[in-house]
């Protein structure tokens, strides 16, 4: 059982439950916009969320990501080494439209993580500002990069489609928030810390209701896209009603992050559903 438990925890903290859920959103827009998921670009971009993602958690500084004195830590170091080498491999395979969308998400990352201005140690530092580059990567990379790999039209449906994952994102962030405003670095003044935990929730169902008007935006409304969004939309609200500073580590860590995995698995049955 003890066994158990530490393989479940390094699954979590070495990020690839966050790649996972990456990797199931990029396959929810092949179901959605009825898109072919091109192999290499969904296996890059595992991979790459498991590199990136521990660099930022654990290796900001270069300088102690290399010379790690934690075993555990060590591991996890080793794991991302062997995922960016994957997804070195897989990135072989990319379009020149899907680097240059790379490039600027990768810029974003960037500003995320990396000093860029004075008396500031990144944007993820500016008060207010941590949600919006982790909800537009997000967006960009599971919408927009599946659309340029295959070469397809960066059309309406496509941004309706960017703008509402991005809302998704940014609801799925609160529960993070909520768990450590008690830890956050107050120069961070994130949304829980600046309004209290009452009213970040109000924020997220408020951001919900904008998210079921964006459903009527595109031009090609589908019967199986309502229905999927609507699904994503109740249990949006249901994680943000139950999200508490006093949580367990796992329900953010685990069970926030496995919503779109869930999302996938309903995508996938709604599939077979409508084709049957």
């Amino acid at each position: 059982m003890n066994l158990l438990k530490r393989i479940f925890d390094f699954y979590l903290d070495a990020s690839v439950h966050v790649a996972l859920a990456v990797f199931c959103l990029m396959w929810l827009t092949g179901f959605i916009l009825d898109i072919t998921i091109d192999k290499n670009l969904a296996l890059f971009l595992f991979f790459g969320t498991i590199a990136s993602y521990n660099f930022i958690k654990y290796g900001l500084e270069a300088e102690k990501y290399i010379l790690v004195a934690n075993r555990y830590h060590k591991n996890i170091q080793f794991f991302s080494f062997i995922a960016l080498g994957f997804g070195a491999y897989h990135a072989y395979f990319l379009t020149k439209e899907t680097w240059l969308g790379l490039g600027v998400l990768g810029i974003l990352t960037g500003l995320y993580s990396l000093p860029v201005l004075p008396n500031t140690k990144n944007l993820r530092s500016l008060s207010g500002f941590k949600v919006l580059p982790v909800a537009l990567v997000w967006s960009g990379a599971t919408v927009i990069l599946p659309v340029l790999q295959i070469g397809g039209d960066l059309g309406w449906d496509v941004w309706v489609e960017a703008l509402q994952r991005f809302i998704m994102v940014l609801v799925l962030i609160l529960p993070f928030e909520i768990r450590d405003v008690k830890y956050d670095s107050a120069e961070l003044r994130t949304i829980p810390q600046r309004y209290g935990v009452t009213v970040t929730k109000v924020i997220g169902i408020f951001w919900v209701g904008f998210l079921v008007l964006t459903l009527f935006l595109k031009d090609d409304l589908q019967h199986f896209d309502l229905f999927v969004k609507m699904i994503i939309c109740l249990t949006l609200v249901m994680v943000t009603l139950l999200s508490r500073e006093d949580r367990s580590k796992y329900f953010a860590t685990f069970w926030v992050e496995a919503l779109p995995i869930f999302w996938w698995a309903i995508g996938y049955l709604g599939v077979n559903k409508f084709l049957s």
